[in-house]
């Protein structure tokens, strides 16, 4: 087995990475692949299709790394714009009228306390499963920006590059999500209530 240590910085994978190195390739995919699944499932609500997608926008992006600029973004909004198109793209090719995101409320998520009163997390588990629900009803350029804030937790300015608007229409929509969410929501009446964030 190689006894170099791997490179945790980011600048120094991606120049090996750019020579053909396939050892900084595969820590690029491995350490990039579960916050871009997440992505891709809370666009697209179905693992098989996330998969698909993430395997993809990996591929396209580790394959053009050289056209990867740190001047004009972070490496991880490259990738997730790239994601997210290719997400855009699934959609189309499917034809969906809407996700189904209730059914991926658990992905990314800690498992459960076993010491945790099985009444509070029942009740837990349903505001979590409405909250997805209604995120669910979120138009898609709504919905792109909530999950890209709250699951992917991204600034403003990052969300306008990645869907490719200005910082002021990312910022309408997610103010136009939270609206809609607690109109949704209402009835819970309980502690559900984005924070309306400036960036």
């Amino acid at each position: 087995m190689d006894a170099r240590i791997v490179p945790v910085d980011e600048t120094d994978l991606i120049a090996r990475a750019v020579q053909g190195d396939e050892e900084a390739l595969a820590i690029l995919y491995n350490r990039h692949a579960p916050a871009l699944y997440r992505l891709a499932y809370g666009l697209l609500g179905d693992a098989e299709d996330a998969e698909e997608v993430v395997q993809d926008a990996l591929t396209y992006a580790l394959r053009r790394l050289d056209r990867y600029d740190p001047a004009r973004s972070a490496f991880t909004t490259w990738l997730h714009t790239i994601t997210v198109s290719r997400c855009r793209n699934k959609r189309r090719r499917r034809r969906l009228p809407g996700l189904r995101l209730a059914d991926g409320l658990g992905q990314g998520q800690d498992l459960p306390d076993p010491e945790a009163d099985p009444e509070a997390t029942v009740l837990a588990d349903e505001e979590a499963r409405q909250v997805w629900e209604a995120v669910q009803r979120l138009s898609p350029v709504v919905r792109e920006v909530v999950v890209l804030r709250y699951w992917g937790g991204h600034t403003i300015p990052e969300i306008a590059r990645i869907v490719g608007c200005p910082p002021a229409t990312a910022q309408s929509r997610l103010r136009l999500a939270h609206e809609q969410l607690r109109r949704h929501l209402h009835p819970l009446s309980t502690s559900w209530s984005p924070a309306e964030e400036a960036g």
